[in-house]
């Protein structure tokens, strides 16, 4: 017959832990492992969905080449919206990688690299790829502006056109880049505080 876990109690004799309490601290992991699973699931859906947008402006902008010979407009032509295909490359990218990290942490309940790099490498690098994207989609956003107020787009509407729907698919991918970066900011003060990525 198996012997029940025993642990001193405070007269320096032996206690030994009731079923109840043992049920207790079982129902309690368990609530927080489903707790922090549904935390993991939406941060999959935040970087699914900035990957997504992300790479949709990617596209529209490195596509965006109108009109032939010399009044033909491409975008490599200005720099603006070279830094606004090659950041929203580079988020996507970015986002690729860590929906995969992501997965992997649902699936096998462990991190792609040790927690604690993997804490700050989240949060640094969502940092600097949100600010990056931001900067680029400003920056497209101001000549996108400055070509109108040229009547360039009068001549080459479409390219303007997509213009704009890269930059606002760039400005997407950043707000969903930004909910990502809040909820690793909250796991790395639950480390800090903790001394793991799971909120208590």
């Amino acid at each position: 017959m198996m012997r029940l876990p025993q642990e001193p109690n405070r007269n320096g004799g032996i206690r030994t832990p009731s079923p109840r309490s043992r049920n207790q601290s079982q129902f309690h992991s368990t609530v927080s492992v489903q707790k922090n699973r549904r935390f993991n699931i939406l941060i999959l859906i935040f970087r699914f969905a900035a990957f997504c947008f992300s790479l949709a402006s990617a596209i529209f902008m490195f596509a965006n080449s109108h009109g032939g010979g010399s009044d033909s407009l491409r975008w490599y032509h200005f720099d603006a919206f070279r830094f606004v295909a090659i950041a929203a490359g580079i988020v996507a990218l970015y986002s690729l990688f860590e929906i995969g990290a992501s997965v992997w942490e649902i699936s096998r309940g462990t991190t792609v690299l040790p927690e604690v790099v993997q804490v700050w490498f989240d949060f640094g690098h969502d940092q600097v790829f949100a600010y990056m994207l931001l900067s680029a989609d400003s920056a497209g956003t101001a000549l996108a502006r400055t070509l109108r107020d040229r009547d360039t787009c009068t001549a080459n509407n479409a390219f303007c056109v997509q213009s704009d729907i890269s930059v606002a698919l760039g400005f997407a991918g950043f707000m969903f880049l930004s909910f990502s970066s809040l909820l690793s900011g909250f796991r790395v003060v639950c480390f800090i505080l903790n001394g793991s990525r799971f909120h208590m």
